[in-house]
């Protein structure tokens, strides 16, 4: 899976895009900067943008390519990001540190998924938010982006029970007309979801 993202960003120009997601962007632009987490960031459409905001970002992906071009870009601002290359199932968090973490498009299979969903939700501050935009399973029909196997796709279910730990403020299919880069283009199935750590 690695060579395949390799290749992927590898590819001239950017392959979502050097915007940031418009979820990302409408929950970031309305938080006080803090503590950012981005995991499967990617070529660092969000990381630069929440970096240029204020954020103080910490970005994983297991694309040494990806990571490359990101610093690469971040560099060019005079922008620091700290950018770890690293597999998700990998990852762990000292502490709960995290003002907010974004998921931006990041599918995994059931079983890693539900592990690395879990461990992620230790890692969000009391308070804080872990925010997700990510394809339906009935993206299927649509065919403008994302995993092209049902296994690798979400559902609202599949979110509530692997968040059932916090506090859940939206989780929500939506169709929306994604332009971010040619590989998410067109109408699209997609889940946003926002949830809250408690406090004690």
């Amino acid at each position: 899976m690695e060579n395949f993202w390799d290749q992927r960003y590898s590819e001239p120009g950017f392959a979502y895009g050097n915007e940031p997601n418009d979820f990302f962007k409408e929950i970031t632009d309305s938080m006080t900067p803090g503590k950012l987490l981005l995991p499967g960031e990617g070529e660092g459409r969000n990381a630069i943008y929440a970096a240029n905001a204020g954020w103080n970002v910490t970005a994983i992906d297991q694309s040494h390519v990806a990571r490359n071009k990101a610093l690469e870009w971040a560099t060019s601002l005079e922008l620091k990001i700290d950018y770890q290359l690293a597999d998700l199932t990998e990852f762990e968090c000292r502490k709960p540190e995290f003002d907010l973490i974004a998921l931006v498009y990041i599918h995994m299979p059931e079983m890693i998924r539900s592990a690395v969903h879990k461990q992620l939700s230790a890692c969000v501050k009391p308070g804080g938010l872990l925010i997700m935009e990510c394809f339906h399973k009935t993206q299927l029909q649509y065919r403008t982006g994302g995993p092209p196997v049902e296994e690798l796709l979400y559902n609202e279910q599949d979110l509530q029970k692997d968040f059932a730990g916090m506090e859940i403020q939206q989780c929500e299919n939506l169709v929306l007309y994604k332009e971010e880069g040619k590989y998410h283009e067109g109408e699209s199935s997609v889940i946003r979801f926002i949830a809250k750590k408690q406090t004690q």
